[in-house]
């Protein structure tokens, strides 16, 4: 079996590389180029030069070959793009799971195959499993990592079948801590490497600066909504209503100070407001776009921050396992996961004529347009996902 290890030159990828080639593999690497700084649109501290360098040092100790591969043009229209375009509407993207499905399982792929892999493997902390149906057909499963600490396979929920037939995750079994031991005891050069942070394959970035790039800095008000302002929506609210997030008006509080740009905000968020005089922190729990306004409000437990109900578009549901596709008019009980790293939460998936709606057993903190809502089943497989509408 030939397989590509999509070498980042940090420890995860390379332990996926080391196992497999100790399995008797035919490995080989391949480290993506998805950044390049000359553009100077962004700069993260993400140095792919020395990425480079060390992933090229880990191959050599394995003792498998090494290719480059520049995508950085692909992950420019395909990420970079996209990341820009949601932030002008008002929503927050996720960049990682994009990277993912647009980039490592696609582009880079089909470079992978180009050069005869048979399979793709990356560093992931998920698990694969596959079954045969009773049709004859092969379905492949996403699993949660085994590392609850360090479980990404909420990244991966864009994959489809084609994609996840090439995949490989070989440290999905493994803790963190194996993880560092077998590079440690195999004297792997990234052995001690950080893991990475910031945007994917572009490093952390001062995400205002980022996106004032292209998207104009304008002042406008910051108003604050108090809890007693707060609409409390009645049990019989119906579903369609209960997604929907809060509006608000200035009337509704009081102007406490001035903002660069709505479109730089996001809900849920508290750092950069720079406002003092309050016993708490406040955190956004509303923009407007249009009139370049945001709403916060003071403390964690603020009632705007919390909605039981959200809403995916009927063309931006994706199901992972398209055998357990849902019908008009069906519901079903899964495990939600809104944001990396958020416990799953109970929910009950209800599919209308005009979306997906998912009503939660408790209210949710941040509910964010633009972010990834993965469902899950008890048995730890990710079965579908989409992008929160509202």
């Amino acid at each position: 079996m030939r397989i590509a290890v999509g070498l980042s030159g940090g420890v995860d990828s390379s332990v996926a590389a080391y196992l497999l080639k100790q399995a008797g593999h035919d490995v080989f690497a391949i480290f993506m180029q998805n950044w390049n700084d000359a553009t100077g649109t962004l700069h993260g501290d993400c140095e792919w030069e020395e990425e480079r360098a060390v992933a090229e040092m880990v191959a050599k100790k394995i003792g498998i070959d090494f290719h480059f591969v520049d995508l950085s043009s692909e992950y420019r229209k395909r990420v970079v793009d996209y990341m820009f375009s949601e932030y002008e509407r008002g929503r927050t993207p996720n960049p990682d799971v994009l990277c993912n499905s647009e980039i490592k399982f696609d582009a880079f792929l089909k470079c992978a195959l180009e050069l005869g892999a048979d399979y793709v493997a990356t560093g992931h902390y998920c698990r694969k499993e596959e079954f045969v149906d009773e049709h004859g057909t092969t379905i492949f499963r996403i699993l949660a990592g085994s590392d609850p600490n360090k479980d990404q396979s909420y990244f991966l929920c864009g994959l489809n079948q084609e994609q996840l037939s090439r995949a490989l995750f070989p440290i999905g079994h493994l803790l963190k801590p194996e993880v560092r031991r077998i590079a440690r005891e195999a004297g792997l050069p990234s052995a001690e490497k950080k893991d990475s942070q910031g945007i994917c394959f572009v490093g952390k970035v001062d995400l205002p600066v980022f996106l004032q790039q292209k998207l104009k800095a304008k002042e406008g008000d910051v108003v604050e909504i108090f809890r007693d302002n707060c609409p409390v929506m009645p049990e019989n609210t119906p579903l369609a209503e209960l997604a929907l997030p809060v509006s608000y008006r200035k009337s509704d509080g009081k102007v406490i100070g001035k903002h660069q740009g709505a479109q730089f905000y996001t809900i849920g968020q508290r750092k950069g407001l720079n406002i003092g005089g309050h016993a708490e922190p406040l955190f956004i729990i509303s923009t407007d776009i249009e009139n370049n306004v945001i709403y916060v409000g003071e403390g964690q437990s603020h009632p705007g921050l919390y909605r039981k109900a959200l809403r995916i578009l009927p063309e931006e549901v994706h199901w992972i396992r398209p055998d357990l596709e849902m019908k008009e008019g069906e519901e079903r009980d899964y495990l939600v996961r809104i944001r990396y790293r958020q416990p799953l939460q109970k929910g009950r998936l209800i599919y209308r004529e005009d979306g997906m709606f998912i009503l939660f057993e408790e209210a949710q903190r941040g509910i964010t347009a633009g972010q990834f809502a993965a469902w899950y089943t008890t048995d730890s497989e990710m079965v579908g996902s989409g992008v929160i509408n509202r």
